[in-house]
């Protein structure tokens, strides 16, 4: 149970604010609700208002008037996250960017382009269907760029793209005194002083309130394949994708999803696949490169059991096996109708990536809970969708066990609490438990000198 001091935003805050943005500051409990709540299993915590800033110069200008009056600032994107991110849990102000979806620039020759926070990536990437060029990472969810930058997010693609960390070039954010920082040039490496970006990269929200962001694009390939094999054993699959990442074949995307994934999809989209420990495949370059690409893994898979290979060439058709993964989580949740997810991720170092979800599938079949397993395990990523009555309190009491078992487990292993959910709320203890608190203390002086007063989404990722 999490108890917080909550500060209620006083009437002067309210009038200034309204006086500055008119209809787009709301106090309507319908509006508050929707920004009280994310993908986590954590019970709604709304503010006490709402903003919809349009600009950077505004976002600074409704900092102004929180700092004056002591109000707690959450910045708030799509509402995605599933840690807890955007829960005002020390009351406040939600400051909404979804209306700043202003693509600023595309350097089509320096393969990059500058948006403002609430572009989201779908957004960009139909912006840039006619420049051969696209945004890399892919989380799944229709995600606000700057969120993604928030939440230091990953994907799919991060195999061979990078995440979030390795694709933003530079950002602008205000800061709790109401500063407005650039934090890089657009050149693509600079030695002039400290790296600010990759700071702002993974603060979720209490470092400042990031408004614009340049990213790295990357070149449509002239060919894309992806392919579907099953494997009779977590161990099997995990040790195929070892030996491919390891012979140095370029996989584009590599996923894992175990035997209740796959019957959950079929059951959602009326799909055959076998319902195994199986993998998702993509492989990008030129029409020889992805052919070589391809025919080596199927050897590899082939000798660690794989089968039913299935190969999709036409656009649609890996669309249509996209699709399907991006969308497990709604074909999870029926699996046990008017079930919650609690639902986390871990990485570990791919060497360690077999033992650790061997071990973690011991531990699921002794649990009476349905859960998916799915996973980025091309580069030692993994989640569990654990699913549970909140009805029936018993049911997170066990869901909240496993989620701290697989946690001691990836840190046991070398691993990080989260390789691409954040810390948010949920794993605060655990960022001490993987860094150490002298490392932690560090963090919290950063915080400290930043936001003094602790204004920035207080209460996530650093006990203050």
């Amino acid at each position: 149970m999490w108890f917080f001091a909550v500060k209620m935003i006083p009437g002067p805050a309210i009038e200034e604010l309204r006086a500055l943005l008119g209809e787009r500051f709301s106090v309507s409990q319908a509006v508050r609700a929707h920004h009280g709540r994310d993908e986590s299993y954590f019970a709604p915590v709304p503010p006490e208002a709402v903003a919809f800033a349009r600009s950077t110069d505004e976002v600074a200008c409704i900092v102004a008037v929180c700092r004056a009056h002591r109000v707690p600032i959450i910045p708030f994107g799509a509402g995605t996250s599933v840690e807890g991110h955007i829960l005002a849990v020390h009351g406040g102000l939600a400051l909404d960017v979804s209306q700043m979806n202003r693509i600023v620039a595309v350097h089509a020759a320096d393969m990059d382009a500058t948006v403002e926070a609430g572009v989201t990536r779908k957004q960009l990437n139909d912006h840039l269907r006619d420049t051969g060029l696209f945004f890399a990472v892919d989380p799944g969810a229709e995600a606000t760029i700057g969120g993604m930058a928030a939440t230091r997010a990953s994907g799919t693609n991060a195999v061979r793209y990078g995440t979030m960390r390795e694709n933003v070039i530079a950002l602008t954010a205000v800061l709790a005194d109401g500063r407005i920082v650039h934090t890089a040039r657009r050149a693509r490496k600079s030695a002039a002083g400290y790296d600010l970006t990759r700071l702002f990269v993974g603060s979720e929200g209490t470092l400042g309130v990031i408004t614009e962001v340049t990213v790295r694009l990357h070149a449509v390939q002239e060919a894309l394949s992806a392919a579907v094999c099953s494997f009779p054993s977590v161990k099997e699959a995990v040790d195929a994708v070892i030996e491919t990442i390891q012979s140095g074949v370029p996989v584009a995307r590599c996923e894992f999803l175990d035997a209740l994934s796959m019957r959950a999809i079929n059951r959602h989209f009326k799909t055959a696949y076998p319902e195994r420990m199986t993998l998702f495949l993509e492989f990008h370059g030129s029409k020889a490169g992805v052919a070589e690409q391809a025919a080596a893994v199927q050897a590899i898979a082939r000798e660690h059991g794989g089968s039913d290979f299935a190969w999709a060439t036409k656009p649609e058709e890996r669309s249509r096996l996209w699709h399907a993964r991006h969308n497990l989580y709604f074909a999870g949740l029926q699996l046990k109708p008017g079930a919650r997810y609690v639902s986390t991720d871990v990485c570990v170092p791919i060497s360690r990536l077999s033992e650790c979800l061997v071990e973690t599938q011991k531990d699921l079949d002794r649990s009476a809970l349905p859960i998916v397993v799915a996973g980025h395990v091309g580069d030692g990523n993994f989640h569990l969708g654990i699913l549970f009555d909140p009805q029936k309190p018993g049911e997170l009491d066990e869901a909240k066990a496993i989620y701290e078992r697989l946690v001691a487990r990836a840190l046991a292993m070398d691993g990080t609490c989260t390789g691409e959910h954040g810390v948010g709320l949920g794993k605060v203890k655990h960022l001490v438990a993987e860094h150490g608190e002298d490392t932690v203390s560090v963090m919290r002086d950063i915080k400290r000198a930043l936001d003094p007063e602790n204004l920035m989404n207080p209460g996530k990722v650093l006990r203050i």
